[in-house]
């Protein structure tokens, strides 16, 4: 390695210890110099609390109910020492470098929960990095953040906007004997019964405060993207006067092949969104990407229930690209390939998860298809249960 490129990577090493740092102390700024990341015992009478780099992971990931993270006050009364490195560990989950040390992938090439050492629910239900946050706070004295949550945003990823109302659509609804729905779906827009934005816009003003972001589809409609509505059409320009005139944020959805340039918020399709994309919504200005979730089961992907700006794994830089965990996606609970739970497990599930945001005043995350709202899912009903949560 070159010195100039040693000096750039301890540069950016340095930026990318303090950014952690002053995340797990909730945006402290003045406590940042409170806390050690160092092995030398010689420096460690400079700090409150001291962190010794090791490089690896800790055992309170691979069995967080026995959570070795413990502070421990040294004999001499003038600091804490972490046992457990927890600003590698913090690293290693918003970076998400676990990602490129594991090259395994489904078909549609994500990354998975059961990909993840994180591959089980007890593991993902369990932000570590919060938990982090509280033993730091504690050890220096500072209050904890407020039981509540910081955010609620409510997002609904627009797949499609009618089942019936392209010639692909109308075939097969016909082929399956839908021959009436299809019918009064070409008669009007609002009979198609994928056109549920009215009923999601009346439920999401019941969340006071909330923020809604609807994520437009922006791909040519093959394989996987299909299908692809006309952006241009008057089917699109009715449902996006409704969104626009509820309040809602237009969001990108980009492909799931790839990131494929975007306006606004970005999330991907099939919850696909790879290191390389990363680097291509940096470079093209994006600022908030609301992918970080696992497609298979509904957790904390990142190990923290609040946004957190992403590190590159490989050049350490921390970017301008803030992710926004995801709680939880509606096909994950109840697809057979998937949690496959009934609508009373997924309610209790959805529950735990909503106390975890609650507790370390994270921001909570909901995606809700507007296609998946139909009599063959338990969706439509479960939805409301879980916003009268909030």
């Amino acid at each position: 390695m070159s010195g100039k490129s040693s000096v750039t990577t301890d540069t950016a090493l340095t930026t990318a210890v303090k950014y952690i740092i002053e995340f797990l102390l909730y945006g402290n700024k003045d406590a940042v110099a409170q806390v050690g990341y160092t092995a030398d015992p010689a420096q460690w009478e400079k700090y409150k609390v001291v962190i010794v780099p090791n490089g690896h992971l800790g055992n309170d990931i691979i069995e967080p109910d026995m959570l070795t993270a413990e502070c421990k006050l040294q004999n001499d009364k003038k600091h804490y020492l972490f046992d457990t490195d927890i600003i590698y560990n913090t690293f290693f989950f918003i970076s998400r470098a676990e990602e490129v040390i594991n090259h395994e992938r489904d078909k549609h090439g994500r990354f998975l929960a059961g990909y993840s050492i994180l591959g089980d629910y007890n593991r993902l239900q369990i932000p570590i990095i919060d938990e982090y946050s509280r033993l730091l706070l504690k050890a220096l004295d500072l209050p904890m953040p407020p039981n509540r949550f910081s955010r609620v945003t409510l997002t609904h990823d627009i797949d499609t906007i009618a089942h019936y109302r392209h010639l692909r659509g109308a075939i097969g609804g016909l082929l399956r004997h839908q021959a009436q729905a299809v019918w009064a779906s070409w008669l009007r827009l609002e009979n198609d019964p994928a056109y549920t934005f009215p009923w999601l816009i009346e439920q999401d003003r019941q969340v006071k405060g909330a923020g809604v972001i609807y994520f437009v589809k922006h791909t040519h409609g093959r394989g996987l993207d299909y299908p692809q509505y006309n952006l241009h059409g008057r089917d699109w320009h009715k449902t996006r006067e409704l969104l626009r005139n509820s309040g809602a944020t237009l969001g990108t959805h980009t492909s799931c092949y790839g990131y494929n340039g975007s306006e606004g918020p970005v999330r991907a399709h099939y919850l696909n969104c790879s290191i390389d994309d990363m680097r291509k919504m940096v470079l093209a200005g994006v600022t908030d990407d609301y992918t970080m979730g696992f497609a298979d089961q509904a957790g904390f992907r990142l190990q923290t229930t609040r946004p957190v700006r992403w590190i590159d794994p490989e050049t350490l830089e921390v970017t301008t690209l803030l992710l926004h965990p995801l709680t939880l996606m509606d096909v994950t609970l109840s697809n057979e390939n998937y949690m496959n739970l009934t609508e009373d497990e997924a309610y209790f599930y959805c529950q735990r998860l909503f106390d975890k945001v609650r507790l370390y005043n994270g921001e909570l995350v909901l995606l809700w298809h507007n296609n998946n709202i139909n009599p063959a899912t338990y969706h439509r009903s479960l939805y409301p249960k879980l916003l009268s949560l909030i």
